[in-house]
């Protein structure tokens, strides 16, 4: 995604993503964003918030359509961590950069055990 504008306020790239990343890791039942195996070591150290697996678009109504893919617990009902994800997703994405949604797809490429 290139520079956001919104209102007169530019976004650089990675604003948003971030927002999704963070407002994803906060739902329960999900374990990453992003395939657990393309973490790495910005994983294990606790860096920025990985946004590997967050894509997001413009369409022609200047809303946003996201797609983030996560890896979540076993144990969670699937549809009900779906429809979480998108919720959080919008509500963070509206309240903090005030952009309107139009779509949350989520894909869960993977499911996870407790260790």
């Amino acid at each position: 995604m290139n520079e956001l504008n919104l209102d007169g306020m530019a976004l650089a790239p990675g604003v948003v993503e971030t927002i999704v990343s963070i407002a994803t890791n906060e739902v329960e039942g999900v374990a990453s964003v992003g395939s657990a195996a393309s973490g790495g070591l910005r994983s294990v150290f606790g860096s920025k918030p990985s946004t590997q697996g967050i894509d997001i678009a413009v369409d022609e109504d200047d809303k946003l359509a996201i797609s983030v893919r996560v890896d979540v617990y076993y144990g969670y009902v699937l549809p009900d961590l779906a429809a979480n994800v998108r919720q959080a997703v919008a509500d963070a994405v509206a309240s903090q950069v005030g952009a309107q949604v139009s779509s949350v797809d989520v894909y869960i490429d993977g499911i996870q055990f407790a260790g």
